[in-house]
Order: structure tokens, then C-alpha cells, then sequence
């Protein structure tokens, strides 16, 4: 079924909501009501080394252990993803609001320089993990699956860290502290 076609029949007892288009700026406001764990995608090594901030990073399955992520073929993140084969999902949170900044590009930071004022160690696979992280979580790449402006990412899990603390949201432009 097609999206216009659900739109209606979703909102068949609710006139109000008929007229809502089904373009890719609503889209984008209905989707920035949905709160979601922030993750920095990291990828590469030495020079190479870049990564994204994404709230895309979730579980595939926990048994065999795998991983998903959501990756903007345009970025500069999925092509050292795809040359290296491997990331981390560095699960962040209140107090890595700078990082998680400079990983989603503000301030202009690209590529190594968005390592900066972070502890960083190698993971097995190679990529590189957020020391402090509330969860890093170390992956191959098993299976890249190209649709539109995205590339979803399945990853085996090879290895988990645990750290502390809770991790952030992103909501509505906005980060939010988990109480």
C-alpha cells in the first residue's frame, strides 16, 4: 500500500489530518516527535578515521548477535565504512554532548578532526571506540543494502564494552538527559 493511500485510510475518522501531505518535510516533522538514542558511528584509522552521529543504530537481533544502522550514502562516513568493513556504535550520553556535535558535523569538523577532546581506543574489527562511552559496540560489516538516499548497515557484533551512566536522546532539534 502506497503512503498516500495509508495517510487516508490512517486518518479516515479524523478529517483534520486528511489534508497533511505525504512530502519529505512532513516526514521529517513527524519523525522528530519519536525520540531516539543517540550513537556515533565510527569508522577508519589514523588519517582516514571519520564517523556520524546518528540516532539510527539499533539492534537486527541479539542471537546471532547482530546490529543495524542507517548511513547517508552522501556522507563521508559510509565509504570508509564500506573500504575498512568495519564500525563502532559508540552509544553516548549527557555529558558527550560535544562530541556528539562535532560528529554530526557542527562546527564544520571534518573527517580525524572530529576525534578531537575525546579518549579514544582500537577495537578488534579496528575501528575506533569512544573510551567513555556508556556502550560501545564493535561490528564487521556482514551486509550493506542500498535503498534511496541510505545505506542500511548490518553488522556482526564482535565485541561489547559497558561503561556508565545513561544514554542520550535526541528529540525534536534537541538533546535530552535520561533521568
Amino acid at each position: 500500500m502506497n503512503a498516500h493511500v495509508e495517510n487516508i485510510l490512517f486518518n479516515a475518522e479524523n478529517t483534520a489530518l486528511l489534508n497533511q501531505p505525504t512530502d519529505a518535510d512532513s516526514l521529517k516533522a513527524a519523525l522528530r516527535t519519536l525520540g531516539g538514542g543517540v550513537s556515533i558511528i565510527t569508522a577508519g584509522e589514523g588519517e582516514t578515521r571519520t564517523g556520524a552521529t546518528v540516532t539510527s543504530a539499533t539492534a537486527l537481533s541479539v542471537e546471532p548477535a547482530r546490529m543495524l544502522v542507517s548511513l547517508n550514502r552522501s556522507s563521508s562516513t559510509w565509504p570508509v565504512v564500506e573500504r575498512y568493513g568495519h564500525f563502532g556504535i559508540n552509544i553516548v550520553g549527557a555529558a558527550h554532548e560535544e562530541i556528539a556535535n562535532q560528529f554530526a558535523g557542527r562546527g564544520g569538523l571534518r573527517g580525524p578532526a572530529r576525534y578531537r577532546g575525546a579518549e579514544w581506543t582500537t577495537a578488534v574489527s579496528g575501528a575506533p571506540l569512544l573510551v567513555d562511552a556508556v556502550a560501545a559496540i564493535d561490528c564487521v560489516v556482514e551486509e550493506a543494502i542500498e535503498r534511496h538516499s541510505h545505506v542500511i548497515v548490518i553488522g556482526t557484533v564482535l565485541a561489547i564494552r559497558l561503561g556508565t551512566g545513561r544514554s542520550l536522546l535526541y528529540q525534536d532539534g534537541r538533546y535530552h538527559a535520561v533521568a
